[in-house]
């Protein structure tokens, strides 16, 4: 893995001039975001050494580098996933690369599905904590002593001291948020009725199929990290129905503008 991390770095530190301080990496439909970097360099996915290439609807497959609220900045507009037959391990290969370009801090954005009967579709929720329901953690096999311990300390996964900061410009905005605890499974298929019903009796408040893994192995690097999921759809006893890729999307498109003048701003006063 030390090889491959290498090899991707020398060939983006050959492609930009940019030191990154902050990783952004953008979920389904959440891609806007980009909009707001003074883009530097954009290098596809495809002509990385040993990036997986995005093959869902919603993620553009392309690094993103340039300047930010003030910070160097790597963006990742679009995502890879377990479900898309990746491993967990390449699922997370670039927070590897992130780390070892030199970024500080990551910020994690995601579309989810709520389980908390007072959250509202459209809700933008601030992560506090994660469950791993997928089946393996990213941190299974050898451990690389270079990157980090054999058994990382996960009680504070999601930055204390980011959350607070992004309630606090929420609230200067006038924009609502929520704060709850995040599940990650694997998909691709959405959550039955008695698969929420499951998911909020564990103490989740909302569940999605990415994230964690990421947040795992950013820890694993001691990289603080903050993330944020936009409710897209519900599964409350009552409230659920039939919901399809595009309505994700569409929801997580008309929330985005929110969500991306809180990390703006969040990005400007870490």
């Amino acid at each position: 893995m030390l090889d491959q991390i290498n090899e991707a770095v020398k060939y983006l530190q050959s492609q930009t001039d940019v030191k990154p301080q902050v990783g952004v990496i953008l979920g389904t439909g959440l891609g806007g975001l980009v909009n707001e970097i003074n883009i530097t360099n954009q290098i596809s996915y495809e002509d990385i050494p040993h990036f997986p290439v995005s093959t869902v609807e919603g993620h553009s497959g392309r690094l993103i580098f340039g300047e930010l609220g003030g910070k160097q900045v790597m963006a990742m507009q679009g995502r890879f996933h377990y479900y898309e037959g990746y491993t967990l391990q390449q699922c997370t290969f670039p927070v590897r690369v992130m780390k070892a370009l030199g970024v500080e801090r990551l910020v994690v954005s995601n579309a989810s599905g709520g389980v908390n009967e007072d959250f509202e579709i459209g809700d933008l929720m601030l992560i506090t904590d994660h469950i791993n329901l997928f089946p393996g953690n990213p941190l299974i096999g050898k451990n690389i002593d270079e990157l980090g311990p054999r058994f990382p300390d996960m009680s504070d996964a999601y930055d204390v001291g980011m959350i607070e900061l992004a309630e606090k410009i929420a609230g200067e905005l006038d924009i609502k948020v929520v704060k709850g605890i995040y599940a990650g499974l694997t998909g691709p298929t959405l959550e039955t009725p008695a698969e929420y019903k499951m998911i909020n009796i564990l103490g989740a408040d909302a569940v999605g199929m990415s994230t964690v893994p990421e947040v795992i192995v950013a820890r694993h690097m001691e990289i603080p990290c903050f993330a944020v999921s936009i409710i897209t759809d519900l599964g409350v006893e009552g409230k659920i129905v039939k919901v399809s890729a595009q309505d994700v999307i569409d929801v997580a498109n008309e929330q985005e503008p929110k969500m991306t003048k809180i990390i703006k701003e969040l990005i400007a006063r870490v």
